[in-house]
């Protein structure tokens, strides 16, 4: 989702942070910083939440940075476009929790589906709808 991400910044002259633990390439364009934070771990996830508030959009398909984010303020998307929000982060732990209780049992639950266009158009429209409340919030 990141050149989607980078698209919409630049339409909106938003800056983007990514976060890693590892240096990565990223594009040379002004509204684009690389943050690395070291291999620790949830070094990255800690960075993000320590630093996520009520101006800032936070995309991650982790559930437990989306919940700390949360709590911060930050608007949270997941990277199939379903937004994080206070009403269904509990679910969303607790189905998280299940599934990893079920993996230590030895049952095979299955991974994620396959990312597929409706994921990538639903991501663009929760990333719009979540810069869009912000501006509106200001």
């Amino acid at each position: 989702m990141k050149p989607e991400v980078y698209r919409v910044a630049e339409r909106h002259g938003l800056p983007v942070t990514l976060v890693a633990g590892t240096w990565m390439r990223i594009p040379n364009v002004p509204n684009l910083s690389l943050e690395v934070v070291g291999l620790g771990f949830d070094a990255a996830d800690d960075w993000i939440a320590a630093r996520a508030g009520k101006d800032d959009v936070v995309i991650t398909a982790d559930i437990p940075l989306a919940a700390r984010c949360l709590e911060r303020g930050a608007c949270v998307i997941g990277t199939t476009g379903h937004p994080f929000t206070e009403s269904n982060i509990g679910d969303a732990m607790a189905t998280r929790t299940l599934l990893s209780e079920l993996r230590g049992a030895g049952l095979e639950a299955g991974g994620p589906a396959p990312f597929d266009p409706r994921d990538r158009s639903r991501f663009l429209q929760a990333l719009e709808a979540a810069i869009q409340a912000i501006r509106r919030a200001r």
